[in-house]
């Protein structure tokens, strides 16, 4: 069952196509990752489904058709998202930032709801024992943990999670990579990452698409995916047969 299919979608900035003609599918319940070099539009796509750009094209969601509406308006159909940089409410707890997720999700699915989506945002994500610290006081790994129980606390039912390991120790990726599998497979929660690392996402992805110039260039299973030599080709500056 397809959760989300983007059809012909267009960003553009003045002459430059952030976005080019860019069309695929996602499945529910699958983590799919999105990958390639700087500049390919990974971001700007992230963007566009969540509202921020309006570009051109069909998006739809759920069965629903989203391009044009609202950030508030996509996210309260089901659509949250993290950023690169974490963005908390600095003098806010770790719970009152989660819970100002909860409160936004809390109008479409009922404020009974609230508390048990906090709970289990904390539980998920293993911040029990940092619910009450002050997120300013987190350090980036934390920090980074409370953005995702804030947009799961929101009841979304697709996850975007943009460059997720950026500044991170091994050990710190390794756990948040874990975390991301565990909110995919005990919360049924389809999940779409961008990430540069291959080693990263090929264990982790159940398809992988590589972006370039705004546009998709593969897109399979991750390990048939790294071979294509126009993947190579685009992270290494070679042919694999050079």
């Amino acid at each position: 069952m397809k959760i989300l299919k983007v059809d012909h979608l267009t960003q553009r900035f003045g002459e430059l196509a952030a976005v080019n003609d860019l069309s695929f599918e996602v499945n529910k319940g699958e983590i799919f990752g999105i990958a390639g070099p700087n500049g390919a539009g990974k971001s700007v796509l992230f963007n566009v489904i969540t509202g921020l750009y309006r570009g051109t094209g069909h998006i739809v969601f759920d069965g629903e058709q989203i391009s044009g509406l609202k950030p508030h308006q996509i996210c309260r159909r089901g659509i949250a998202r993290t950023f690169q940089i974490p963005r908390l409410f600095p003098t806010l707890p770790v719970i009152d930032n989660v819970r100002v997720g909860a409160y936004f999700g809390a109008q479409l699915h009922g404020a009974q709801n609230e508390e048990t989506q906090i709970k289990i945002a904390i539980q998920i994500l293993g911040l029990q024992r940092k619910a009450d610290v002050i997120a300013a006081n987190l350090n980036l790994f934390d920090k980074k943990r409370t953005m995702v129980a804030a947009a799961l606390a929101t009841k979304p039912k697709l996850l975007l999670v943009d460059e997720p390991i950026g500044g991170l120790s091994p050990i710190e990726t390794k756990e948040l990579m874990a975390l991301i599998q565990k909110v995919n497979k005990e919360l049924d929660l389809t999940i779409i990452i961008i990430e540069h690392l291959m080693k990263v996402l090929v264990p982790l992805c159940d398809r992988l698409m590589i972006m370039e110039n705004g546009a998709k260039i593969a897109l399979g299973p991750p390990k048939e995916v790294i071979k294509d030599e126009k993947v190579i080709e685009v992270y290494l500056g070679r042919s694999k047969h050079a």
